[in-house]
């Protein structure tokens, strides 16, 4: 696959972002707290972040190493970040949640899949097929500040996602309204942290398949964020009324 063709299906694949972006501002993604009946069977939501975010390293591995094992020190750097991301988020963080019960639908394992194997082969492919970066770039501004952005966004993300999982006893479904951290501006700090963590990513690596990815990463969570914003505000009435949904004073 040449360059043109390449880039030319990112730019349709960020369209479709475009498109989720709306749909998902006028209907919930059904899986937590928004699930409801109607979408079919279900698995243990355990299971299902398994299954939905493990294709991904699998998916990017191939592509990555398409061409052979012989992989250049940036992007080799940029693929380890990507994938100590997703090796957290596929394994270490289901086995940290407390639910006992707790189901989701299959229909929403699968679109993560289908994501996933979007995502992963677009990130692979560049990084096995187009990605030249010289040595200097370990020194440029893109590079520094977007490592910054990346690891303060992780940060956040898993020390929210902490305070989350330790709201509840264990096998407790319950929701209660969560405190400390970044939780004092927003309600969803952990989706504020991801969001930072993939544009800290696309400026380090400044390539177009990060870019669509971190656009993909807002399409999806922003609207979430919005809805749990509701939720709260719905199922608590004590509910802080200064806090945001998910950039502190802003959104």
């Amino acid at each position: 696959m040449n360059y043109a063709l390449y880039s030319q299906l990112l730019w349709i694949w960020m369209a479709v972002a475009l498109v989720a972006f709306l749909y998902l501002l006028r209907k919930n993604a059904p899986y937590g707290r928004h699930v409801r009946p109607g979408w079919g069977p279900t698995l243990d939501n355990r299971l299902g972040w398994f299954l939905m975010e493990f294709p991904v390293v699998v998916v990017f591995l191939s592509a990555l190493l398409w061409n052979g094992p012989d992989i250049s020190l940036l992007p080799g750097l940029f693929s380890a970040c990507f994938l100590f991301h997703y090796l957290n988020r596929s394994i270490i963080y289901p086995l940290r949640l407390r639910t006992t019960g707790k189901r989701m639908p299959l229909a929403i394992v699968l679109s993560a899949v289908g994501f996933n194997f979007f995502n992963g082969f677009f990130l692979g492919y560049y990084f096995s097929h187009f990605a030249d970066y010289p040595d200097s770039w370990l020194l440029d501004a893109r590079f520094l500040a977007g490592q910054v952005l990346f690891w303060a966004g992780l940060a956040i993300n898993w020390h929210s996602d902490h305070i989350l999982i330790h709201l509840r006893k264990p096998g407790s479904t319950n929701y209660v309204i969560p405190k400390g951290g970044l939780f004092r501006w927003i309600s969803c700090p952990n989706l504020f942290g991801e969001m930072l963590e993939w544009t800290g990513f696309a400026l380090m690596t400044w390539c177009l398949p990060a870019f669509a990815f971190a656009v993909w990463t807002a399409a999806n969570l922003i609207p979430r964020a919005m809805a749990h914003h509701r939720w709260y505000r719905e199922t608590f009435p004590g509910y802080p009324e200064d806090r945001k949904a998910v950039l502190p004073w802003m959104l």
